[in-house]
Order: C-alpha cells, then structure tokens, then sequence
C-alpha cells in the first residue's frame, strides 16, 4: 500500500485515464476522496507518435504524483482510443509498472465511458468527440456495436467527420456560388490567404485537425449557414441511426425485450445542443420509450470505477 494510505487509512489508491483523441484526463482518488485531477496530451500513438504519447502519459503522472506526495497507485484502470491496436496495452502497463503502479488494466475508451454511465449496468453508449462510435451492452456484459472505424472509414457524426465535411459541402457551394461564411473562417483559423492555400492545407500529410473545427462550424450555424446547419443535421442522423442501430442489435441478438437508457460523452453532443436536440428528436420518434440522458458522461469517472474494482479484487 502507499504511504498515504497507511497514515489515513483510507482504502486504496486508484488512478482513472481517459486516454482520447486529443487529450488525457486523470484522477486520482483514495476512497471516494478525490487526491488531485490532471490533464495533459494525448496518449494515443496513432495520433501523436510513440515518442510523444508515452512523454505525456509519464509527465501527467509525474504531475499527480507531485501534487499529492502519493508514491505508489494500488490500482489503474486507463481507457485509451485504439486500445486493441498491437502493442498499445504493454507500453502503458510497462510504464504503469515502472511508476509505481501494483496493479493495472488497460482497455477501450468505449468501455470506461459504458462503466462511467451505467456501473457495469446494460445500456447503449454514443460516443461523439474527435472521433464516435456506439455501443450497448446487456446487464449480463454480453456486447454490441456501431460504428468507429476511424476517420478514414467512418466516425461519422465526430467532430473530425463535421470539420471535414463542413470544408467538403463549402467547397461545393463555393463552385455553386451560393453563400456560406465556412471556408472564410477556416481560412482564418489556418492563417490561409486563398482558396489554394486552404485546398492545401487541407491536403497535407499529416493533415490538420479538422476536429477543432467543429465549434466554428457549430457558430456558423447557430448563425444560420445553410451549410453547416446541413453538417450538423446530418451529424445528427448518423449519430441517431447508429444508437438505434444498437438497439435493435441487443434485441434480435441478445434477446432484450426491455428498454435500456442510452448515454452520450464527447465534445459534440455534450457542446454543440443543435446536434443534441435533433438526436434527441429522433430517437424520441423511433422508441419513445426508450430513455436518453441529456447530461454527457464523464468517462474518466468510468475509469476510476473500475480501477475500484481491481482494488477490491487484489484484497
């Protein structure tokens, strides 16, 4: 046990990562006492690198550590974007193992944020931030999903996928010659002069982020542009369809005849309310019966449960 541990007595340490996209969140708790919060880069390699991934999951534990004079972590649970990818479990246990930490676990971020809504309970997850995915679960643990095969082949209704598309529907009514304020604030956002040298930036290897254009395109269309009010809808539909989708997977699959409440986290549902409200609307339309909380979910709280759990197991 840590030395904070035997002087307070307080139970376990346990440490939370959610690992997504574009950044890191952590808690750090003993009991139901939070010990400290921190934020940092991102730990997925797929976007950041090796190199600068594991640099930003040490320096956010360097950081916990300092903040809080704790030595050793009982237990840690990390969710982390990619985490089926080869190699992705053993670099962070390898660098949980060297910092102190006796036992640990890493998995999906889908599933930290499931456990972050329900507690191990059944119910249907829409992720939505850089990238999205769906996922249900039945009060067994049996499984299903939708979606979340990357930016390249999917993540439909992410923040990525409404900052690509807002450039991709401009562009066209550019050629049209119908009105929109989109590729003039993109223009600005990138520090670009012309249409080329957006067309460019757009098309460079590696790309830009086109997820952090999601809140202009987002003000756009509080403002009334047409097209990024089109985007934003068509967020909506696809995010609607995929958690029905689930649905009617847990139902003829897995045999569930009662409703199950479906959840969100991520930065589009939780921040932009047009996209909230429509999906709101048409899932409303398609099962009313079906419950849908309109407060996101913090995943990294699904994290620091399950690494209570672990906690509990190793006694």
């Amino acid at each position: 046990m840590s030395g904070l541990n035997s002087v307070i007595g307080l139970g376990p340490v346990v440490l939370g990562i959610d690992g997504g996209g574009t950044n890191t969140r952590a808690v750090l708790a003993q009991g139901e006492r939070v010990l400290a919060r921190a934020h940092g880069g991102s730990i997925k390699r797929l976007r950041v690198g090796a190199e600068a991934a594991e640099a930003n999951l040490r320096g956010l534990m360097r950081e916990l550590y300092a903040t809080t004079g704790v030595s050793t972590i009982d237990a840690a649970s990390a969710g982390v974007a990619s985490a089926s990818m080869p190699g992705v479990c053993e670099w962070i246990s390898e660098v949980f193992a060297e910092l102190g930490v006796r036992r640990s676990e890493v998995v999906g971020d889908e599933v930290i944020a499931l456990d972050g809504a329900f507690h191990g309970g059944a119910g249907i997850l829409q992720i939505a931030g850089t990238g999205s995915n769906t996922i249900g679960r039945t009060a067994t643990g049996e499984r299903e999903s939708a979606g979340g095969y990357s930016s390249t082949l999917g993540d439909e209704g992410s923040g990525y996928w409404i900052g690509l598309h807002a450039i991709r529907q401009a562009l066209h009514a550019h050629d049209r010659g119908d009105a929109c304020v989109i590729l003039e604030r993109v223009g600005a956002e990138w520090g670009t002069h012309s249409l080329e040298e957006l067309v460019n930036v757009g098309n460079a290897v590696p790309g830009p982020d086109f997820s952090a254009l999601a809140p202009l395109v987002a003000t756009a269309a509080e403002e009334g542009d047409a097209v990024a009010r089109w985007v934003l809808m068509q967020a909506a539909t696809d995010i609607a369809a995929f958690i029905l989708l689930v649905r009617r997977k847990l139902r003829e699959r897995r045999g569930l005849t009662e409703e199950v409440p479906a959840a969100f986290t991520g930065s589009v549902l939780e921040k932009i309310p047009m996209v909230r409200a429509r999906v709101t609307e048409l899932l409303y339309e398609a099962a009313p019966r079906m419950p849908f909380l309109q407060d996101g979910v913090v995943a990294v709280e699904g994290a620091l449960w399950r690494a209570r759990k672990l906690a509990e197991a190793a006694e």
